[in-house]
């Protein structure tokens, strides 16, 4: 039978136009969650509004120091008027943190998120990516004059210049006669027999436990004093290293700590103990007094040899004489003779001395001992304290002048700080800091327990 063929027309025919409105499970289903998931939506949204949760907006997790603040996003992300976002801003961080500018000739102060980036987890926020630092400081310029600075330091095992105190024509502006390589002699004569000094005789932080071997200990205002405004005294000896500067660098060498016991000032053979370590003047008083309160009790004291004058018969000679002086003149003379015994003699042995016609006392040149040598930089001895000293301060066993400056040079920190998986940190922010603490300002808190989550 011959099959009738269908015209596009009749084919359209057969299409039922209202499918669409006859009842279908996956129609419905597809209402539900239209109508549900939006719902649900600003339910969830609504709750966490009303519990003042912030964590649904979050970026990321905070770092371990903003921790209490998870929950508190306003703390840091200020609302500005006019602006639908509320971005981190530098009034929430110095609402806690009021840190200073670098420098006062900077060209732009970069934002505090800029450098500290937040929501990485539990980073440590100090520990900024080196652009931060040669943003300005791979081609640095000032508003005012010309820095002093290296122009280009774009990272440390690279274009970074020696450091300041070792480039050419620096030394140590200490004037106290010192030669270590004198003192790290074998069998060196010490005050009951012979020693072996070691570095760390001499050389120790503030806070060490063991007592000195050669000398006294000092009071705890001189042990506590900061080395400079980056490093406040504190006065609690059980702060960790992290926390205690007296830890990372060593204290300052004192005659009272570290000389006294092999360098005595003795004065006279009448006495055993030592005019004090101090000036002329206090020196002078100080004899003045041991031989006028000596001098009553030991009368015999004053007959004392006249001096023996010149003559050309050697054969022949004289009968010792004899003179009588009055107390103050045999303290006169005593004090000369102990002065002369420490003015060209004991004291000049460290101390570089001037004498001048119209003064009765020598000018001791001030110590300048430096006491920190990176005026622009932290050094931690706390956490380099498993090397042996002479690995990086190599040039003390044979330095024999005053003038030598003994601190390891950048390629000897460079054998650990570089780049790569297997070495230690050499990011700019481990041994540079930005904000100037010296004129940081106290910052009044804000907070309440209970807006921390901590109140009952």
């Amino acid at each position: 039978m011959a099959r009738t063929k269908l015209t596009t027309k009749k084919l359209a025919q057969r299409i039922d136009l209202s499918y669409f409105k006859r009842p279908h499970p996956f129609r419905r289903l597809r209402l539900i969650l239209s109508v549900a998931a939006p719902l649900a939506a600003i339910l969830w949204l609504g709750w966490y509004a009303f519990t003042r949760d912030n964590h649904v907006y979050s970026g990321g997790g905070v770092s371990t120091a903003h921790a209490i603040l998870s929950t508190e996003c306003n703390a840091c992300h200020v609302k500005q008027a006019g602006s639908f976002s509320a971005k981190a801003s530098n009034q929430g961080c110095e609402s806690c943190h009021d840190g200073p500018i670098h420098h006062a000739d900077q060209l732009f102060t970069p934002n505090c998120a800029n450098c500290h980036e937040e929501h990485r987890g539990h980073s440590l926020l100090a520990a900024t990516s080196n652009i931060s630092c040669t943003q300005c400081h791979a081609n640095l310029h000032t508003a005012g004059a010309a820095t002093r600075f290296a122009q280009s330091v774009t990272r440390f095992d690279g274009d970074h210049p020696e450091f300041a105190a070792l480039r050419l024509g620096s030394s140590d502006p200490g004037t106290i006669k010192f030669n270590h390589a004198v003192h790290l002699k074998h069998n060196l004569r010490g005050p009951s027999g012979l020693v072996d000094l070691d570095c760390q005789d001499c050389h120790r932080p503030a806070v060490a436990n063991s007592a000195l071997k050669y000398g006294a200990p000092a009071s705890p205002e001189t042990d506590s004093a900061p080395l400079s405004a980056h490093q406040p005294a504190i006065a609690e000896k059980s702060l960790p290293p992290s926390m205690d500067y007296r830890r990372a660098y060593m204290s300052p060498i004192a005659y009272a700590k570290h000389c006294v016991a092999c360098h005595g000032l003795q004065f006279d053979p009448h006495f055993q103990e030592s005019v004090p370590h101090d000036t002329p003047e206090v020196i002078h008083a100080f004899l003045m007094k041991k031989f006028q309160d000596y001098i009553p009790s030991h009368p015999s004291e004053l007959r004392v040899a006249a001096p023996v004058p010149e003559r050309d018969l050697p054969q022949k000679p004289l009968p010792i004489a004899f003179r009588i002086l009055s107390q103050q003149q045999w303290v006169d003379l005593k004090v000369a003779e102990s002065e002369q015994l420490l003015w060209r003699k004991t004291c000049a042995q460290c101390h570089a001395l001037s004498f001048a016609k119209q003064s009765p006392f020598p000018l001791v040149a001030y110590s300048n001992i430096t006491k920190r040598w990176f005026q622009h930089a932290v050094f931690d001895h706390d956490t380099h304290k498993l090397l042996k000293c002479v690995e990086c301060h190599s040039q003390a066993t044979t330095s024999r002048d005053t003038s030598d400056v003994l601190i390891p040079g950048i390629k000897t920190c460079q054998n650990c700080h570089h780049a790569g998986s297997n070495s230690a940190e050499s990011r700019c922010f481990e041994c540079h800091t930005y904000h100037d603490w010296a004129n940081a300002k106290e910052v009044r808190g804000s907070f309440v327990l209970s807006r921390l989550g901590r109140g009952n």
